[in-house]
């Protein structure tokens, strides 16, 4: 994955989120439920680390922007 730009950090309430989980369903089923809490620029693809096990994703949250509980 690339670094994290300070960007996506530069105010509070910017987060930006790694998921590790163990196959891309999981992973894309945590991202789904941050999206129903807050603004969230979402991912389509996961990646892999040759050699290691599981996936990886990574959202960007905006905690400022609730958009319901």
């Amino acid at each position: 994955m690339r670094e994290i730009n300070d960007a996506h950090v530069a105010e509070p309430g910017l987060a930006v989120v790694e998921v590790a989980a163990a196959d891309d369903q999981t992973a894309f089923a945590r991202q789904e439920v941050l999206a129903t809490r807050w603004a969230t620029a979402t991912a389509d693809r996961t990646t892999r680390v040759p050699g290691e096990p599981g996936v990886r994703l990574r959202c960007y949250l905006d905690l400022r922007q609730e958009l319901g509980t």
